[in-house]
């Protein structure tokens, strides 16, 4: 196996040696590394024989004397240098399944990779985890991992996941909770398969193995036109009513008896429910934020720390539209009626349905070209002046400008005629954007 090195640090040691961008990783002392916790484990020993395949296909084996905390200073193309292990399983709610056709291909890959749920935080069932794999976690004690639960019910848990071996979650938990290996899992919640006695089942059952497992997050399950499972709905406003007062009771029992709430609702549930989000301390760490509880509170909190900086007047007139998902809108209430406290700014929300995966999905981050082009149209035509208009990064991918259908944020500037600002969303993004 290759680590394709994408980079090196200047002044580092592996600059010091020539290597380069384009160079290959084959080998430390022998030992192929399969990933990036092979190569930082690797990295402990003070003499190294490296080997390096360059660019031409020449091989070379470089002898190095460091210290035990010293870098090589690479970067490599893939964290996995094996490759990604792919998901087995044929979940009932399972988002990418309900993907349109022709996207990008990368879109419908589906990892199920313990090292990335290390290092990136990605959720993983542990379907495909060898017993191989498992004392790997342990021996390196790979912590924390982040595990897709949905219920610890071995013959539901095998229906929903339509797997054999995702009845043996208990085993798996059991035996990495044993080792020390900290966990946070999540419940993507299905209305009339995992809610109700099974929910109250699994996270009473999940709460046993506290403080190894650190969490549980639930969130709903989404859904969008493209939808072939006729079981699969989105939870009504009642029915989301009724889990945040269920989990609430269940968050005031565990603060106190464990000191924690333990279980976390995802934002979407509140939204729902047109119930307030929680104040700030009731995230404690926050510790599943990218799963999208807490992050509304959060991004209120941090505008809130960032907001001193604001002017109370701006020179010239100005006037800024936030594009955003349904959702969106009441997660930008507070956020844009500070922002026209500011003399001579105007700010005004344009919240827009998903016609791309449909109505059912909410959140700005799926939110495409297409959708902007459309649901901005018979706007556009009322506004004489150049609009300047505020999307979040999420709609797009990393570090590119392009949306979920390959539109591109310039393509979609030139069809709408405006000038679109794409900022994170943060407290400080959003400050920034405002002074400049």
């Amino acid at each position: 196996m290759k680590a394709e090195i994408t980079g090196v640090i200047p002044g580092s040691i592996g600059a010091e040696l020539g290597l380069e961008k384009g160079d290959f990783l084959i080998s430390m002392n022998g030992v192929e590394p399969q990933d990036f916790i092979d190569y930082r484990f690797l990295l402990a020993d003070e003499d190294l024989d490296v080997e390096i395949e360059k660019a031409d296909g020449e091989r070379m084996i470089i002898e190095i004397e460091k210290g035990e905390d010293e870098d090589l200073g690479l970067t490599f193309a893939h964290n996995t240098f094996d490759g990604v292990k792919r998901c087995k399983n044929k979940c009932i709610f399972c988002f990418v399944d309900q993907m349109p056709p022709n996207l990008r291909d990368s879109l419908y890959v589906k990892d199920d990779d313990y090292r990335l749920s290390l290092l990136y935080g990605n959720f993983i069932t542990m379907t495909n985890l060898k017993d191989e794999d498992l004392q790997r976690i342990i021996q390196f004690h790979i912590s924390p991992l982040y595990i897709s639960v949905h219920t610890l019910d071995p013959a539901l848990r095998q229906r929903m996941l339509n797997n054999p071996q995702a009845g043996e979650i208990i085993d798996k938990i059991s035996r990495l909770a044993a080792a020390g290996i900290e966990m946070h899992t999540q419940i993507v919640l299905c209305p009339g398969v995992n809610d109700g006695k099974p929910l109250a089942d699994t996270i009473t059952n999940l709460k046993k193995y506290w403080p190894q497992v650190q969490s549980a997050a639930v969130v709903p399950v989404g859904i969008t036109k493209y939808q072939k499972n006729e079981h699969m709905r989105p939870f009504t406003k009642e029915e989301a009513a009724e889990i945040v007062r269920d989990i609430s009771r269940r968050q005031q029992g565990f603060k106190n008896e464990i000191d924690s709430n333990f279980v976390f609702l995802a934002d979407e549930f509140y939204f729902l429910a047109e119930q307030e989000i929680p104040s700030y301390d009731h995230y404690e760490e926050f510790a599943q934020i990218e799963n999208g509880v807490g992050l509304v509170r959060y991004l209120w909190e941090d505008f809130e720390r960032e907001a001193v900086s604001l002017p109370q007047r701006i020179k010239e007139p100005r006037k800024i539209y936030f594009v955003t998902g349904v959702s969106g809108e009441r997660a930008l209430a507070p956020i844009v009626q500070r922002l026209n406290e500011i003399e001579n700014l105007t700010v005004e929300v344009i919240p827009l349905q998903n016609e791309f995966f449909g109505h059912t999905v909410t959140v700005s981050g799926l939110l495409t070209g297409s959708d902007l082009m459309l649901g901005l149209k018979d706007w556009r035509q009322k506004i004489d002046h150049l609009p300047e208009i505020f999307i979040t990064s999420a709609m797009l991918k990393d570090e590119e400008n392009l949306f979920l259908d390959d539109l591109t944020v310039p393509q979609v500037e030139e069809q709408l005629h405006c000038r679109i600002r794409v900022v994170e969303p943060q407290g400080k993004s959003i400050v920034q954007a405002i002074g400049n």
